[in-house]
């Protein structure tokens, strides 16, 4: 029974839905949301509509993840559940998510914004789901994942009016982080055997390759890679520098040496000669945590120092307390 529980909280993504159930409530928070019953609901509905996308993708690559050692026990991988039991609650996530927002949404106004925001969830949806099943064909699909990410947040601001300026930088930096974590990281992580099943993607166009451990990044992919960093970093002191939005001196000396940070960090990743699959897996557990830290430190002198504290404790608190209950290793997520 215990081995059951383990095997569907693996699929459903369990230790990661702190940090994925945030990235509407940002989104919420940056239009001026406090409610908490309000902000728990738009935290279901972005964990709803991100473990469907999970699930969907868990059931497309079966046969890949297969060909990867440290995925076999992954639960469609290893048997424990059936592609008919996921394809069943990937349908369950979905309704789910309509039910929550139409909780959301009762006893309101049905406006222009939240016709907006319908469409955008709608095309998250559209757009997250045509990754999955043509992502590994198409060279560049990791732009409709991004965006597909980027809209799930705007979800969160439009459904309650109209985005503000650091809405919009926000977007910006959620489309930036999962164009990299896709293109950049995924495409390192799985250099070793996504060329055995005639994968398209980024890395393999660029050239990325691993022969006897050894590990190519050429260096078109990593000016890619590292600009796409830049731009984060430059994203993030648009709001004060450009925009105008108050700030505490000791809020930007916090951002600018944790931006320093991830960029040595990132730049340490792409610099990278030798393949190990199980370090690249940590590199990325902590690139993670440490980029998903600086967008509240960003909004802490806007929503408040509460908000912004909780939001950067919630993603890494629940991780903490659900990893070690599914035998999993901290910080190398099994992806």
């Amino acid at each position: 029974m215990a081995s059951k529980v383990s095997a569907y909280a693996r699929l459903l993504r369990v230790p990661g839905i702190g940090a994925l159930g945030v990235v509407p409530v940002i989104g919420a928070l940056t239009v001026g949301v406090t409610d908490i019953l309000t902000l728990t609901i738009v935290f279901i509905i972005g964990t709803f509509s991100s473990v469907f996308g999970f699930l969907v993708n868990d059931y497309v690559d079966i046969e890949l993840d297969k060909l990867v050692d440290d995925l076999q026990r992954k639960p469609l991988v290893s048997g424990e559940i059936s592609r008919r039991t996921a394809l069943f609650i990937a349908f369950l996530l979905a309704f789910s998510s309509f039910f929550f927002m139409a909780l959301l949404w009762s006893n309101k106004t049905f406006d222009y914004y939240k016709f907006i925001g319908l469409i955008c969830i709608l095309l998250a949806g559209i757009l997250g789901t045509t990754y999955d099943i043509y992502g590994k064909k198409i060279v560049g699909s990791d732009f409709l994942i991004a965006v597909s990410v980027a809209f799930i947040f705007l979800f969160g601001a439009l459904t309650f009016g109209q985005p503000t300026p650091m809405t919009w930088v926000v977007f910006l930096l959620t489309f930036e982080n999962i164009l990299f974590m896709n293109a950049i990281q995924n495409g390192l992580k799985d250099a070793d055997h996504d060329y055995k099943m005639g994968v398209k993607n980024i890395a393999i166009s660029s050239g990325v390759k691993v022969e006897d451990k050894a590990l190519t990044i050429p260096w078109g992919f990593k000016s890619f890679g590292f600009g796409l960093r830049l731009l984060a970093a430059a994203l993030f002191f648009i709001p004060f520098v450009v925009l105008g939005y108050p700030y505490f001196l000791w809020q930007i000396i916090l951002l600018a040496a944790l931006v320093v940070i991830f960029l040595f960090i990132d730049a340490r990743f792409l610099s990278m000669k030798t393949f190990d699959r199980s370090q690249i897996r940590k590199t990325i557990g902590i690139q993670s945590f440490l980029r998903y830290s600086l967008v509240p430190i960003m909004l802490l002198s806007t929503i408040g120092t509460a908000p912004a504290v909780l939001l950067i404790l919630i993603p890494i608190l629940w991780y903490i307390a659900f990893t070690p209950l599914l035998g999993e290793r901290m910080f190398k997520p099994r992806m």
